[in-house]
């Protein structure tokens, strides 16, 4: 004997599925943030964007959205306390921002870029010595590939020292390792530039990536001249 299987109930497989799929993917964000939600109320993300804005993190502006550019302030923040790198904005990661105090840059003024490797941030300092913009960045990987242009193998590292921008292209530039976005060239083909990928770790073939959204506006504050120290 056939056993009818109701239509109804087959069409209902679906959304259960949806369901347990949405609860499962919960889960998992929860078990990264070490078991915590993100924040999804409106005036607590307002107030970290305002704590973020006022020690110096890049953010938009304090509208209670968690948009990109708040994601990478989080994110830079984390780095920056050695936190987990998640750029979620959880309890415990409001409770840090309430207590927290600006970074201190390791070179005084003049104004000048610092690039702290270890840490994979950015920090722009004022004549006064004060750090006034922080971004997360990705530097070199130290993985091995293989460079077109020259036809060989190379190391993707990022150079260490103290140099100063020498020249900038306003704009989007096609690279020979990829698409890359106001970049200031600070060592031969080095630059700080922006990218559309921004990992919390080490990733690039050497430059300095920075988010996009805040590579015009870092672009604008790095005049040819201006020195740059990158350290470990």
């Amino acid at each position: 004997m056939k056993t009818k299987v109701s239509i109804s109930r087959w069409k209902s497989i679906p959304a259960v599925l949806l369901l347990i799929g949405a609860l499962v993917s919960s889960a998992l964000a929860a078990n990264n943030n070490g078991g915590e939600a993100a924040i999804q109320n409106r005036s607590q993300i307002s107030e970290a964007e305002q704590i973020l804005a006022n020690l110096g993190y890049m953010v938009t502006n304090s509208d209670g959205r968690m948009d990109v550019i708040t994601r990478h302030a989080v994110m830079a923040f984390q780095k920056v306390e050695g936190m987990k790198r998640t750029g979620v904005l959880t309890s415990s990661v409001l409770e840090r921002l309430r207590a927290a105090s600006a970074p201190a840059p390791k070179y005084n003024g003049p104004a000048h870029v610092e690039v702290d490797i270890t840490r994979q941030v950015l920090f722009v300092v004022d004549d006064e010595g004060k750090v006034t913009t922080i971004v997360p960045v990705s530097t070199g990987s130290g993985e091995r590939y293989f460079d077109k242009t020259r036809g060989k193998w190379d190391v993707a590292n990022t150079p260490r020292g103290e140099f100063k921008i020498q020249r900038k292209i306003n704009g989007a530039r096609t690279a020979p390792l990829g698409q890359i976005y106001y970049p200031s060239y600070f060592h031969e083909g080095w630059a700080v530039h922006g990218s559309n990928s921004i990992p919390p770790k080490p990733a690039s073939h050497g430059c300095v990536r920075v988010p996009r959204g805040a590579d015009q506006k870092l672009f604008g504050m790095m005049p040819v001249g201006m020195k740059i120290y990158l350290y470990d």
